[in-house]
């Protein structure tokens, strides 16, 4: 953070770690899998930054309205991100409906890496299809989010995690490109 001089975000798995995270990031996030865990949620919010609370997989859009009331109710300010629901075994499918109903609540981010995974898909491991995280990050921007969540590696197939639905530094100046097109193009923001 001190080096490059940027903002951080971090998981937190347990409520004794939003306190010590805290200290150092920006933004908290609490990982999909524990969404609904309250003590985690006031946990986060008590440290006052902002927290960020992926869907689980399981969770209905609407549901999630719960998590941030949590949040809120603590004195935090929270934000949700949309990574896909689960369709049967190692499918995730993204209803692009979410993002909208999500937005009547809080802020929202498209995790288009984690959209594409497969979930065991390769045996021992999380299988993902990249070739499918720009078509669902436009489609995201034109449906209308606040914040855009990619994982981009020099050489995806290296990558220590999540291999799969990485994508390199290429394709993600395209992507960032023809996102900022279609936030232009429906008159939103400023993208000279």
């Amino acid at each position: 953070k001190r080096e490059l001089r940027v903002p951080v975000v971090t998981d937190v798995h347990e409520p004794q770690q939003a306190k010590l995270a805290a200290q150092v990031v920006d933004c908290l996030q609490v990982p999909a899998f524990l969404c609904r865990q309250t003590d985690l949620l006031k946990a986060c919010a008590a440290t006052g930054l902002p927290v960020n609370v992926k869907k689980g997989q399981f969770m209905a859009p609407e549901d999630m309205r719960l998590a941030v009331a949590k949040v809120n109710a603590g004195g935090g300010a929270a934000f949700v991100t949309e990574r896909g629901t689960s369709f049967g075994y190692r499918e995730l499918i993204v209803d692009l409906r979410s993002l909208v109903r999500m937005r009547d609540f809080a802020a929202v981010c498209f995790d288009a890496t984690h959209a594409v995974q497969r979930p065991g898909g390769d045996g021992d491991a999380s299988g993902g299809e990249r070739e499918l995280v720009a078509p669902l990050a436009r489609a995201a921007v034109a449906v209308g989010i606040d914040a855009l969540f990619v994982e981009v590696h020099p050489d995806p197939e290296r990558a220590l995690c999540d291999a799969p639905s990485q994508i390199d530094y290429a394709a993600f100046e395209t992507l960032l490109g023809e996102v900022r097109r279609i936030e232009g193009a429906l008159g939103r923001g400023d993208h000279r």
